[in-house]
């Protein structure tokens, strides 16, 4: 049977934290978590697009419960400033969906100096995350991690780049895209070796939204010395994409199936997992390799300053 949002669960009461909500796949996923009943905690970076998203969602699901706290995933120190003040606001979280991220951006670094699209994409959610694991266990949550296509272009990670001294290596924006996105889904299924080790209840799933029509192409473009080229790739991802909310469908099944135990990535099932309904996706062996998942745990552990114990 092909799954569809009218399968997801009733949610009255739970709260569901999604990074990355002020458009495309953050808001069309807080959208279905909300028409289920979630009450809703959104991270954003800038506040006036937070006003928006939020208007935008009590217009698709009325009387939804709200709520945006500003988080930075490019300055771990905001990170884990944002963590600490949900957890003292909420002794418990249902529902992670780690969305926010940056694509094929021009040589940056973040606040930290590390490269900005591992620092961004997989670095400060790693600290995010592990901030906030007080609440998640007392809510035996359910976290999504969102991956992409483009994980399986990388060949493995270049775990200097999370290090301060940084990768000696030629920057290629789409290699280090694809490598910070190997990243979120080796995460992902670290995370689920380790709840299961652990005897815990949480549940970790990766998910990836396909070829989908956001403003994510934008971000590299709008970096750039020469943006034409990613105004380009912008308007023909439009063209080519599914709509935001047909890609967020993977993301919602990930946060609520309750078939669901842990391990699973999800995506689209049409067009080589470009577009489709949702379902069982291909994880690459990298992606699942518990040696390379290890090693990025401990370099992360080292680079954010902290110790993610699970």
């Amino acid at each position: 049977m092909t799954w569809s949002t009218a399968n997801v669960p009733d949610l009255t009461g739970r709260l569901a934290v999604v990074t990355g909500a002020t458009g495309g796949l953050g808001v069309a996923t807080s959208i279905e978590l909300a028409r289920h009943g979630a009450r809703l905690l959104l991270t954003a970076r800038n506040p006036s697009k937070a006003e928006e998203s939020v208007a935008r969602i009590i217009a698709e699901a009325p009387g939804a419960d709200v709520q945006v706290v500003s988080l930075d995933l490019a300055d771990l120190a905001d990170a884990k400033r944002a963590a600490r003040e949900v957890v003292e606001q909420h002794d418990r979280i249902d529902i992670l969906v780690n969305n926010a991220g940056i694509m094929a951006t021009p040589r940056r670094t973040t606040v930290d100096g590390f490269e900005l699209q591992i620092g961004t994409n997989h670095l400060g959610h790693f600290a995010w995350t592990a901030g906030l694991w007080p609440a998640l266990v007392a809510g035996q949550a359910r976290i999504v991690s969102v991956s992409s296509l483009a994980h399986l272009q990388a060949g493995g990670i270049d775990l200097r780049s999370l290090t301060p001294q940084g990768s000696p290596r030629r920057y290629f924006r789409w290699t280090s895209y694809a490598e910070s996105k190997l990243a979120n889904l080796s995460f992902a299924m670290e995370l689920h070796r380790r709840v299961t080790a652990a005897g815990l209840d949480v549940v970790s799933v990766g998910a990836h939204p396909g070829i989908a029509s956001t403003n994510l192409t934008r971000t590299g473009s709008g970096l750039s010395r020469n943006p034409m080229a990613g105004i380009a790739i912008h308007q023909l991802t439009r063209v080519v994409a599914q709509s935001a909310s047909a890609g967020a469908t993977p993301l919602v099944l990930a946060a609520t199936d309750p078939s669901l135990s842990g391990g699973e990535y999800i995506g689209p099932q049409g067009l080589g997992g470009s577009r489709g309904s949702p379902g069982p996706a291909s994880a690459s062996r990298q992606a699942v390799d518990p040696a390379l998942a290890e090693n990025l745990w401990a370099a992360s552990e080292s680079a954010a300053g902290i110790t993610f114990a699970v």
